[in-house]
């Protein structure tokens, strides 16, 4: 009996043992990956948790250049910055002709994303199909998304240029379908109609790849089917190809919308925000960066980012979900 109760206590001991070991093991491994993520942690808090944060408390705060220097002594002044946002002229509808910054933003973005998928959509389309060259024509349709922002913005400046000299006018003028040379990005309603058309141009080959790489994972016994039962390629494209890139083209959608609706650089290079393009990302630089009002601009940035959260949310909650199911 004792001999039984030794090899008990034995065995349990060294049950104990091992625990206290695998504990050990584990809480050392669990500090070494604290200790990994550290650095990453520590340059994704200084880099963009922090700036978050410190944005929403100046949006509260009076701060100007003359307090810049002792920013976190700035008066308190609670939402007078996001009520002088919303007052300002530049930010609210008055007429057509000054639709304001909110109103604007909401037809660029909704109107380049419209257009940017739909031009990925006939791209990918295009080539989806096999023909002579088509990795080089897949190569030079990635250009305007791959190529410097900067570079084709002053391309297209240059094309458009007022000037006799500008290439689209001197065209014209030689076809004799105008007589004077147009300001094209410095006329109001065809400025903001050019600017979604670089838009467009510039980002639908992210479209056209994600919409591409959905096409060629379709199951080909489908549209043989659809041959077999005497199916056109219209109503093949609409009861095939649409059902199966539906989640495609609502993700790659809500994806542009957001980027669009905070895209900054494509219409300062172009316009500067003047002539009807001025957009939410080009009035928060402008109340920062020109009149030095930087809670004001960080309630302007604050309503962007609101606006981009509950684009964020419809992401999660739509496309996410339809995806798992």
């Amino acid at each position: 009996m004792k001999i039984i109760i030794s090899s008990i206590q034995e065995k349990a001991l060294s049950m104990r043992l091992n625990t206290n070991h695998w504990k050990s093991i584990r809480a050392r491994e669990t500090r070494l990956a604290w200790f990994l993520l550290s650095p990453t942690a520590l340059i994704v808090f200084g880099l963009i948790l922090f700036p978050a944060i410190f944005s929403i408390w100046i949006s509260f705060h009076d701060v100007g250049l003359d307090n810049l220097n002792d920013v976190f002594h700035a008066p308190y002044v609670k939402w007078e910055n996001y009520q002088s946002v919303f007052s300002d002229f530049s930010f609210k509808f008055e007429s057509l002709k000054n639709m304001g910054a909110a109103v604007t933003t909401i037809i660029y973005s909704f109107s380049a994303t419209i257009l940017t998928v739909t031009i990925g959509l006939i791209a990918a389309l295009l080539l989806n199909r096999p023909f002579k060259a088509r990795g080089l024509v897949r190569a030079i349709f990635l250009f305007p998304y791959v190529a410097p922002i900067v570079s084709m913005a002053f391309v297209w400046r240059w094309l458009l240029d007022p000037r006799p000299s500008g290439v689209v006018n001197d065209l014209l003028m030689r076809a004799n379908l105008i007589e004077s040379p147009l300001g094209y990005l410095s006329t109001r309603g065809l400025a903001l109609v050019l600017v979604i058309i670089f838009e467009a141009w510039r980002y639908f080959p992210f479209a056209m790849l994600m919409i591409l790489a959905r096409l060629q994972a379709i199951d080909g016994v489908l549209y043989e089917a659809a041959d077999v039962d005497g199916a056109n390629t219209w109503k093949k494209f609409l009861h095939i190809t649409l059902p199966e890139l539906r989640y495609v083209l609502g993700a790659v959608f809500l994806l542009r919308l957001m980027w669009t609706f905070n895209k900054f650089d494509d219409i300062f290079l172009l316009t500067g925000g003047g002539f009807g393009t001025k957009v939410l990302p080009v009035l928060t630089y402008e109340f920062s960066f020109r009149l030095y009002d930087f809670g004001r601009g960080a309630a302007a940035a604050m309503i962007l980012l609101v606006i981009l959260f509950v684009f964020m949310l419809i992401y999660v909650r739509v496309v996410m979900r339809n995806v798992d199911d």
